[in-house]
């Protein structure tokens, strides 16, 4: 007999509701089973290697999770949230989904929603580069903008309330929806794939904070399982994140975050900040000239949150380099430089919003020679000889 497909009605002998709710559970099993089915499909992300001095005797690697088919870390976070909807009884057969996502997130959503043939919302803010909502919209999504990122939230809600539809809220439900424990999360992908390296056990794993999802599986995955290694946040400068962490009120901005993808004006339910060994404050044009860099250095493009990513990394680095310590690091590549051509790549754009990115671009120069990162947060103090 020919394998049943998602839209099939079970045949039953119930009466009205009853069959309801069992073609209801029929959908939802088939559901399930076409995601898992999805993720057997893919091998695992690539860890790949930054070259570092030989003699600093430190590693960083770099987790690559822009090789996903929906081209972002996300895509982990939204088949989670889809499993999630769905063993919840949240999301049927006829359910509308709607998201409020800066784009990657909302990337993957329309891609699972296209693929179990459900409606699929994005509400996002205006700002948000081009070739994202060409991505979500070439996965069947559609898009709904505002001008005030701080609205998006109670703009999804409102949308899912009146077309009865389910709100995927990622920045509520990332990390409960994320299996920390295993089951090939990015956290037990990483520290399998350092099995062979020369040091194993990560000192220190870098990741920033959007919905706090990913820190969160990280944090709790290495306390799990006994590790020494400490998970470092990054946050954009004008991120809300390490102001709280740190209880310094003078540090937030209250102005939306400019790298996509990272970065919120509320501290969100999904942030564990318990769980976080140390913050570190990111200023944008760092963040721009390091993802420039990463490209230059390894030939592959990378966006604006990796280069946060990376440019702590290489704080946590140097601090180790004047402590006398080895190690590794591990950061993520969370998505591709493509869907950034229009902005982080363009010097019009770069230019237009008052960034300098060559005061940064010679410090990082200055660290891979010296294994100095001559900057104090928010504040750039260069030391223009070199070492």
């Amino acid at each position: 007999m020919p394998e049943p497909g998602i839209g099939d009605t079970a045949r039953v002998t119930t009466p009205a509701y009853g069959r309801a709710r069992l073609v209801s559970r029929e959908w939802a099993n088939e559901a399930v089973r076409r995601l898992e089915a999805d993720a057997n499909r893919s091998a695992d992300t690539h860890l790949h290697v930054f070259p570092l001095p030989e003699e600093w005797e430190i590693d960083l690697y770099l987790k690559d999770e822009s090789v996903h088919p929906t081209g972002s870390l996300k895509h982990r976070l939204a088949r989670s949230l889809f499993l999630y909807g769905l063993c919840n009884g949240w999301i049927t057969e006829q359910t509308p989904l709607v998201e409020a996502s800066s784009g990657s997130t909302a990337v993957s959503e329309a891609y699972f929603a296209r693929f179990l043939g459900l409606p699929f919302v994005a509400v996002m803010p205006a700002s948000t580069s081009h070739e994202k909502i060409a991505l979500i919209e070439a996965h069947g999504g559609s898009c709904h903008l505002v001008d005030d990122p701080s609205t998006m939230v109670p703009e999804a809600r409102r949308l899912a309330a009146e077309c009865d539809g389910h709100f995927l809220d990622q920045f509520r439900y990332a990390e409960r929806a994320t299996d920390w424990r295993g089951n090939n999360n990015i956290a037990e992908s990483i520290f399998s794939q350092m099995a062979q390296e020369r040091y194993p056990v990560p000192s220190w794993v870098v990741t920033g904070a959007g919905t706090g999802g990913t820190s969160a599986t990280l944090g709790r995955y290495a306390r799990l399982m006994q590790y020494a290694t400490q998970l470092c946040v990054v946050d954009p400068e004008d991120s809300i994140f390490y102001s709280s962490w740190t209880g310094d009120p003078s540090t937030y901005t209250g102005r939306p975050s400019r790298i996509e993808g990272i970065g919120r004006q509320q501290v969100e339910p999904s942030f564990l900040p318990d769980i976080i060994d140390r913050m570190i404050q990111v200023p944008d044009a760092a963040s721009i000239a390091t993802m420039r860099l990463v490209r230059k250095r390894t030939t592959r493009s990378v966006g604006g949150s990796t280069g946060t990513n990376v440019w702590g990394a290489f704080k946590i680095i140097a601090d180790m380099l004047a402590r006398g310590e080895h190690g590794s690091i591990v950061t993520l590549i969370c998505d591709g430089g493509e869907r950034y051509a229009g902005t982080y790549y363009s010097d019009a754009w770069v230019n237009a919003h008052g960034l300098d990115l060559a005061p940064y671009a010679e410090a990082l120069d200055t660290f891979l020679e010296c294994g100095d990162l001559p900057v104090r947060l928010g504040r750039l103090r260069p030391r223009l000889s070199r070492c």
